[in-house]
């Protein structure tokens, strides 16, 4: 239950968010129009609504720049579950701030209100992987952190289908698609309440043991739950005298050093490997196949209904297959049909059948995606790190995810105009480079404890495989006294 109402408040959105300004862009600018009409009495130039019309797209990922940067402070005041509630603020506010634009003849309230949204989706896919990787057992783990890409692949879909003609993709209905954003964020916030924090949380940083057994109690469905509570026990001992880590301690830290390189490598190819870019190319090469362009909406239709169906595969075999084999196979999947898409494409006005098959490695790209790369970095950069790295790790993580996708809305259009249909061979680059690192670095996570993950990389990392007696001085580098005991870094609780 918290894991689809806290997935439809949070990653739904973002999803929604990717695809729904797509159907009203040819409305929202005339919308520019007919407002600098009013107000300067003459129409506005070109270039203007055309930078007017970047910045309302791409401040979304400005937005998630500032979100990923904030959420470890928001998360240190309100825990996981107080961070989710606070972000469908911010939701309401942009679905007002959008939906009512048009009616007040503003475009500045659609430039806030994107960016509003951005932060909502910064904080979203920062706090719900935490949230989810802690409340969730661990042989379930990685299919329980697959609904965070599930649901975005559904708000993508949603958007595109809300955005048809015959439902909200109407030059009088256009504001309406931006209404919608308050309902998942309203279902969130009246559901989310009466379900437990994460007990990890109220365990480790709150030292509230009564409050975390009640939340594995519920959460597990059985009375008892010592074994659960000794696992997070048992990694709690190793971390009673430490504070929870800043991003310079972590980016300082040697122990940790290859978990933090994996995940920044992880997430740059999560945005780099091209499936924003493929956006571009979809409804030309549709075009060049010959349908019409009203059907262009329908069959695009068909983009949204194969990344859904790909995350839901991927999340019924994550468990058996594992996340390594699964990234590794869609980093390369993405690889293989992008070069052959760049073959296509080169041949599509010479050979009248060739579009089709340029449209079916789209599809194919689309799903090599969401079989591993699509979900499986937000699960991992919960997993790879213990309780007092989390939230640094996530911070970074995100911010090189945001990073990345403003990277790509940036300059793919510049590597699109120098190298045309072999623009696409950038993208088999970082794809093949990908899968070469996971295969050589990451080691399988699944049925793992935090605390065994975290010792499998004790090699790579040049630190010796600890003992039980030795986590203290040896995962959290804390240094021993000269009378051989471990220094009392701080007695206070947890913080930041």
């Amino acid at each position: 239950l918290l894991t689809f109402f806290g997935a439809l408040g949070s990653s739904f959105l973002y999803g929604y968010n990717l695809s729904v300004v797509n159907a009203p862009a040819v409305y929202i600018k005339a919308f520019y129009n007919k407002t600098w009409m009013e107000r300067y009495g003459e129409h506005i130039p070109a270039e203007t609504v055309t930078l007017l019309w970047s910045i309302t797209v791409s401040i979304f990922s400005i937005g998630g720049l500032i979100g990923a940067l904030s959420v470890s402070f928001i998360i240190k005041a309100l825990g996981r579950k107080g961070t989710l509630l606070l972000n469908n603020g911010f939701a309401v506010i942009a679905a007002l701030l959008l939906s009512l634009g048009e009616k007040s003849r503003s475009f500045e309230m659609l430039i806030i209100g994107r960016l509003i949204m951005g932060v909502d989706s910064g904080i979203a896919l920062s706090a719900l992987p935490m949230y989810l990787g802690e409340i969730s057992p661990r042989h379930i783990r990685g299919s329980i952190g697959q609904f965070n890409s599930i649901l975005i692949c559904l708000g993508v879909f949603a958007g595109q289908v809300l955005g048809l003609p015959e439902l909200l993709g109407q030059e009088s209905r256009w504001n309406f698609l931006f209404s919608f954003l308050a309902l998942p964020a309203v279902l969130q916030l009246c559901v989310l309440p009466f379900l437990p924090e994460s007990p990890r949380y109220l365990l480790m940083e709150k030292r509230d043991e009564a409050g975390a057994e009640k939340a594995f109690q519920r959460f597990l469905g059985k009375k008892d739950v010592s074994q659960e509570l000794e696992e997070v026990h048992a990694e709690a001992r190793a971390q009673d005298n430490l504070h929870i880590v800043s991003v310079l301690q972590l980016l300082k830290n040697p122990a940790v050093r290859w978990q933090l390189i994996t995940i920044i490598v992880t997430m740059a190819c999560y945005q780099l490997c091209g499936l924003n870019a493929i956006w571009y190319y979809t409804n030309g090469i549709l075009r060049e196949a010959g349908f019409a362009n009203n059907l262009l909406p329908y069959i695009t239709l068909s983009t949204g209904a194969i990344e859904t169906l790909a995350a839901i595969t991927s999340g019924l075999v994550i468990e058996r297959i594992g996340r390594k084999p699964l990234l590794i196979f869609g980093f390369s999947s993405m690889a293989v049909f992008f070069s052959l898409l760049t073959v296509f494409l080169n041949f599509q006005d010479s050979v009248s059948w060739m579009p089709y098959l340029s449209y079916i490695c789209i599809l194919a790209v689309i799903a090599s995606f969401c079989s591993g790369p699509g979900g499986i970095p937000f699960i991992l950069t919960g997993e790879l790190f213990e309780q007092s790295y989390r939230p640094a790790a996530f911070m970074i993580a995100g911010t090189v995810n945001w990073l990345s996708n403003f990277t790509v809305g940036l300059l793919f259009p510049f590597i699109q105009e120098l190298l045309q249909a072999f623009a696409f061979l950038v993208f088999v680059g970082v794809c093949t480079l990908g899968s070469i690192y996971l295969y050589v670095v990451l080691p399988e996570t699944k049925n793992k404890t935090f605390m065994d993950i975290s010792q499998s990389f004790a090699k790579i990392n040049k630190m010796p495989n600890p003992s039980l007696g030795q986590e203290m001085e040896l995962v959290l580098s804390i240094k021993p006294d000269t009378n051989g005991k471990a220094q009392d870094v701080t007695k206070t609780e947890s913080s930041f």
